[in-house]
């Protein structure tokens, strides 16, 4: 499978990409950058250093956007990632350089390079795949499908009450990618709050892992002292915390690893209360659109009623098997 991932590299990230890099699914192509828990330029410094830390062959990294399409960014997310995004914890500065190309011109070539293969894993704000759909439309048949960690359809946000992160963060570019026709399972927190990174599966990392990823567990386990902290303190996680960003990659490659409902969706881009949540009709409804991708785990055919009768047809994950999920993610620090 050939991925380029798109993230704001910060602890679960960093999990997530070390997961990828040990998994023979994922041919990674190249990472984009973008601000969300913390600055473009420094999840880029962030990605750099993870690679170097698994020791990982020459893969493009290349700086995205820093700003949502409108509005201001909040900032880092300290709290839950520490002030470098990683924890806290002080890695080697890397010698790898990022790519000098611009972040659109970098996605279109890629994708045009890979004739069709090219599956884009996103786990941060949506704003570097908008601006390139926005400057090269034709980027949306040229993806074979997205898989994105992002929104909540059942589940409360964890940002506001109705909105999660990634998606809050540029809920403008988040409807203009939902509305651009590209094929998308959507992994939000209705699946990754039911899956719990515990700190004995980190001790298991740390005693059982390959010897090549030995320096990976230290990191993780110094990096994840902070992360559990910020998550006992925002979402009352006592010594373990939602698995975000790994699932969604998982999602890329375990057939069956969630169950998916077909759906259309709005985000909402103006409200004083409820900006960045994703708005769709939980009413079951004859479904008429057909979809016309390959659907491996498809649970109920729903569509919107008339309301929003603008919207696209994606694929959102509404159940998650969780012991398949944890045995994947192990598997990756003990399987060659």
């Amino acid at each position: 499978m050939k991925v380029v991932f798109d993230m704001d590299t910060g602890v679960d990230d960093s999990l997530a990409l070390i997961y990828a890099l040990n998994r023979p699914a994922y041919e990674i192509q190249g990472i984009g950058c973008v601000y969300g828990n913390v600055e473009s330029w420094l999840a880029a410094e962030n990605t750099m250093k993870i690679l170097d830390l698994v020791n990982a062959p020459d893969i493009p990294v290349v700086i995205g956007a820093n700003e949502p399409l409108t509005g201001k960014w909040a900032g880092r997310v300290s709290i839950i990632h520490g002030e470098n995004g990683l924890g806290n914890v002080e890695l080697p500065k890397s010698e790898r350089k990022p790519f000098d190309k611009g972040i659109e011109e970098f996605y279109l070539e890629t994708a045009e390079r890979l004739q069709g293969e090219m599956v884009l894993i996103t786990v941060g704000p949506l704003t570097n795949i908008a601006r390139t759909i926005k400057k090269y439309p034709q980027f949306v048949k040229l993806v074979k499908h997205m898989y994105m960690m992002g929104g909540t359809l059942s589940m409360r946000g964890n940002v506001s009450p109705v909105a999660e992160a990634n998606v809050a963060c540029d809920p403008v570019a988040a409807d203009y990618v939902f509305q651009s026709g590209m094929k998308i399972t959507a992994v939000g927190l209705d699946v990754t709050m039911k899956v719990r990174f515990k700190r004995a599966y980190l001790d298991w990392i740390q005693t059982h892992c390959r010897p090549e990823l030995k320096r990976a567990a230290e990191y993780l386990g110094k990096a994840f002292e902070w992360y559990f902290m910020g998550n006992q303190d925002r979402n009352y996680c006592m010594d373990d915390s939602p698995l975000h960003d790994p699932l969604a990659v998982m999602c890329a490659s375990v057939p069956g690893l969630v169950l998916t409902q077909t759906r259309k969706a709005r985000v909402e881009c103006e409200g004083q209360y409820c900006r960045g949540m994703i708005v769709t009709d939980m009413r079951e409804h004859p479904f008429e659109e057909p979809v016309e991708y390959p659907v491996k785990a498809l649970y109920t055919l729903v569509t919107c009623s008339y309301e929003i009768n603008d919207a696209r047809t994606f694929l959102f994950a509404v159940e998650v098997d969780e012991k398949k999920a944890i045995g994947e993610l192990l598997a990756a620090f003990w399987e060659k």
